[in-house]
């Protein structure tokens, strides 16, 4: 099939229906119906389980239980760098945020207001600021770790559409991560400054999670959500985990601007593991700042 009628049956497909079922069936504990279908599933993708903490197809109780399995201790050891990859995945794109637009793929390009759910002030922070856009694929590990140091001061969940988020569907489908439902978490790190991770939704991801917060999108309302986290200390070390998602999708990142200098080897399409090195600050910015004020939510 084409790379133009796979992104016209993503026009066509019943998303919502099609993601709604694969919630429920990745939920369910189906005893040998489960395992069955987790031994499909490992096959045809190739899922390596000999880093898993638990690498006995059989033993999980549902899908969920084992797409958010647990790596064994020691498997991804943290790069000394100011930042590292967050995730298993492969580069969508990275580089810098053009006055406040993103690459997606060749030919389209979305806004920092878009991506976050309409927040011109808080976008305005990353103006001609950097970003990095990593693609989680059937296969990889499903946990989102911090890239650095960080406290949560806000997230905001998005209604969207349910597009895949495949390279296929990143090419022909515009504006595709700021059209797609997201989970938008910003935090602040005490050397680098604000910075935002984006959780981006895809066609039959049964839902998102954090580690503060627990399933985000559980019912899909319609109606955007924020909530502030400025009164509370929630603080993560780089490598911790912050979420999840139950079946796959994209994390993107924005940075402001002299944050951070990407690790020159990162270039789109290329794999990259949770704990490289994905850059450091740059010299001439300096040390340790306080925090700014928070962004006022909506």
């Amino acid at each position: 099939m084409s790379d133009r009628l796979k992104v016209l049956a993503q026009h066509l497909l019943p998303k919502q229906p099609l993601t709604t079922l694969a919630g429920r069936i990745a939920g369910a504990r189906g005893g040998a119906a489960t395992t069955r279908l987790i031994r499909w599933f490992a096959g045809k993708y190739g899922v390596d389980m000999s880093e898993a903490a638990n690498s006995d197809l059989a033993s999980y109780a549902s899908f969920n239980d084992f797409f958010t399995r647990p790596l064994r201790p020691g498997v991804r050891p943290l790069a000394a760098a100011d930042f590292v990859c967050p995730v298993d995945g492969a580069i969508s794109q990275v580089g810098a945020i053009d006055d406040h637009h993103l690459l997606q793929a060749k030919g389209h390009r979305f806004t920092t207001t878009a991506l976050v759910g309409g927040d011109a002030a808080l976008a305005a922070e990353f103006r001609h600021g950097s970003f990095a856009n990593l693609y989680l694929s059937p296969r990889d590990y499903h946990r989102i770790h911090m890239p650095c140091d960080g406290r949560l001061l806000r997230m905001i969940h998005v209604p969207g559409a349910l597009f895949s988020v495949n390279p296929v569907t990143a090419r022909g489908v515009p504006n595709l991560f700021a059209r797609n439902e997201r989970v938008v978490c910003l935090f602040d790190s005490p050397v680098h400054g604000r910075f935002v991770m984006v959780l981006v939704g895809a066609t039959i991801v049964g839902s998102m999670a954090t580690v503060w917060h627990g399933v985000v999108n559980g019912r899909r309302t319609g109606t955007l959500a924020d909530w502030d986290y400025g009164d509370q200390t929630i603080a993560l070390k780089q490598g911790e985990e912050m979420g999840r998602f139950l079946l796959g999708s994209t994390v993107v990142m924005l940075f402001r601007p002299g944050t951070i200098e990407f690790n020159p080897d990162w270039a789109p399409e290329r794999p990259v593991r949770l704990g490289e090195l994905m850059g450091h600050r740059p010299a001439q910015a300096g040390a340790t700042r306080p925090p700014l004020p928070l962004a006022p939510a909506g």
